[in-house]
């Protein structure tokens, strides 16, 4: 009897030892689980939030655009436009009402608010204005002008001119229709290296295949990767604008939509 107590004793001893170890290993994994489910998701809402609406990419059509995050040292050079009645009391894409009056214009990447030159290239006239909008998403065109900005160059009649444009460093209170300060930019407006980019993309193994066929019929097929992570895809080296304009129709012709020449 006294063998079966002390046998009896051991056994609920044990039994109490592994439930205690179950409860105290039971209690650690739900403090270890609890904690995930606090500290993880926060953290990950808190670095989404960081991002604005106006950085992030937009679609038009079948096509992707990713905003600049910086503007600095930004030039372009290629078709401008301009936009009026039509959109005049609309809401631009950063919120503000359209006037058409006003010295503004929109461009498809370059943050909101900044203020950017336009230069003519035929007669060197230059205009300041500040980028508030989203376009033009047509073939060839790289900035569309409001009205105001538009005959304030002398655009209106023609509609469509050849210009350089460059990111100002500060944001301007003032526009003014010639600038006559001396610069490297407005040298050699229609002399340079060009290069026609055919597409961007997040997925580098995209951006290697358009790289790859475009590689079979054209020279300097190659792919530069900025610094919002977008790999795009250029092609052709070209000494002069007119140059680079006859290499997009060329692509144009071969199916490549939504180019545009960059001044390297």
């Amino acid at each position: 009897m006294e063998n079966k107590i002390k046998q009896y004793h051991c056994a609920g001893t044990l039994k109490g030892y592994f439930v205690l170890l179950f409860l105290i290993f039971f209690l650690f994994a739900m403090g270890c689980a609890g904690s995930k489910k606090i500290i993880f998701p926060v953290e990950q809402k808190k670095s989404v939030s960081k991002l604005p609406n106006s950085f992030k990419p937009y679609k038009i059509g079948n096509n992707w655009y990713k905003p600049l995050m910086d503007a600095r040292g930004f030039k372009q050079r290629g078709l401008a436009s301009w936009y009026g009645k039509y959109f005049h009391g609309k809401k631009t894409a950063n919120g503000e009402i359209y006037n058409m009056y006003a010295l503004s214009a929109a461009h498809k990447t370059l943050p909101l608010g900044t203020w950017v030159r336009v230069r003519r290239l035929d007669n060197g006239k230059t205009l300041d204005v500040r980028i508030n909008d989203r376009g033009p998403f047509v073939k060839g065109r790289i900035i569309d002008l409001s009205r105001g900005a538009a005959e304030k160059i002398g655009i209106i009649d023609e509609g469509l001119i050849y210009v350089a444009i460059m990111a100002l460093k500060k944001k301007r209170k003032r526009t003014k229709l010639r600038d006559n300060s001396p610069s490297s930019f407005y040298t050699g407006a229609f002399t340079g290296i060009y290069t026609i980019q055919v597409g961007a993309f997040l997925d580098l193994k995209n951006a290697e295949k358009l790289k790859n066929e475009l590689d079979q019929c054209h020279e300097n097929a190659h792919i530069k990767k900025g610094e919002d992570n977008f790999y795009r895809v250029r092609v052709g080296t070209c000494s002069t604008l007119h140059q680079a304009v006859k290499y997009e129709e060329l692509l144009m012709q071969g199916g490549y939509n939504n180019i545009f020449t960059v001044a390297q």
